[in-house]
């Protein structure tokens, strides 16, 4: 069974939306290498219709190092709006999330990184379907944008692993906890 693993940069208030405006002071290579390791234990991507529009415009186009990876991995694309997806080796889900993710992470393959898509990963941990939650939260308070938890929701999460970077970032990765 592969994993389904959320990665969001978040500040200390919450903020996931426009990390390249806050986050890049923070950027490291300890932040590389994790990011790196990520992108080496996966071979699929999930995201929301935003992330997939933002994406699907910027990296056929790249030539940075990191643009054969994203152009070609498995994208799956959450969309109750989109008709078609057009980036190369783009799938949009259809049906809903409870009944196709699972038989996504059924399939052969490595983990599925969804990175960014705040609105999906807050949809899949309440369906239960995000094996786990991968958190770089910045020391930085952004005081105004989408945060990650909104409305109310609640989740028992228990930490598998944390670290600190020499930026004062922290980065923690959650899986759902055993009820």
């Amino acid at each position: 069974m592969r994993k389904l693993t959320a990665s969001m940069f978040m500040s200390l208030d919450g903020v996931v939306e426009a990390p390249d405006q806050w986050h890049f002071p923070y950027f490291n290579d300890e932040m590389g290498n994790v990011i790196g390791a990520a992108m080496a234990n996966s071979d699929a991507m999930m995201m929301g219709r935003v992330n997939y529009e933002e994406w699907a415009s910027y990296w056929p186009n790249s030539e940075s190092e990191m643009a054969g990876h994203m152009n070609g991995v498995e994208k799956y694309v959450a969309s109750n709006t989109l008709e078609e997806v057009a980036w190369e080796n783009s799938t949009l889900i259809e049906g809903s999330l409870t009944e196709e993710v699972p038989k996504i992470k059924a399939s052969e393959g490595k983990d599925i990184a969804i990175s960014g898509s705040p609105t999906l990963v807050r949809s899949l941990l309440k369906e239960g379907l995000i094996d786990e939650l991968h958190l770089m939260t910045h020391p930085v308070v952004v005081g105004k944008g989408k945060r990650l938890f909104e409305g109310g929701e609640s989740h028992n999460l228990e930490l598998a692993h944390s670290e600190t970077f020499s930026t004062g970032v922290i980065y923690a990765i959650y899986r759902p906890a055993a009820d």
